[in-house]
């Protein structure tokens, strides 16, 4: 545990670049080339606020806080935030099939847009 810095359960990303919708249909050298600079920027987010997670598989709750009042569809937000995933996952140091995906689209408009995504332990329902 480092010392100094309080745990952390939630991070405020950038907005997935539109390359990365599964609709921009563009070239694959752009869109990887977007996918790894959206990775490292969460990444390095992550590790800025000091993000941390539970031991075990987890709640990933992500909340999509658009740049505008265009209507969006939560499977491609959740394609599109793919990259930012691995980045979580990088900056955690743990495999991403630990996830569990809960999202929402928010009414909030931002600038330029958010994605606020909160870690919590992940809780089997009761059968």
């Amino acid at each position: 545990m480092k010392m100094g810095k309080k745990d952390c359960n939630q991070v405020l990303l950038p907005w997935p670049p539109k390359v990365l919708s599964p609709n921009a249909r563009s070239h694959w050298a752009t869109r990887s080339r977007a996918a790894k600079a959206y990775r490292n920027s969460c990444l390095l987010h992550a590790k800025l606020v000091g993000l941390t997670a539970p031991a075990g598989r987890l709640l990933l709750v992500i909340e999509f806080m658009p740049p505008n009042r265009q209507r969006r569809d939560d499977d491609n937000l959740i394609a599109a935030f793919k990259s930012g995933r691995d980045g979580l996952a990088d900056a955690l140091g743990v495999d991403d099939c630990l996830f569990v995906t809960q999202c929402s689209l928010s009414t909030e408009v931002r600038p330029g847009g958010a994605v606020r995504v909160t870690l919590k332990p992940y809780v089997e329902a009761a059968q």
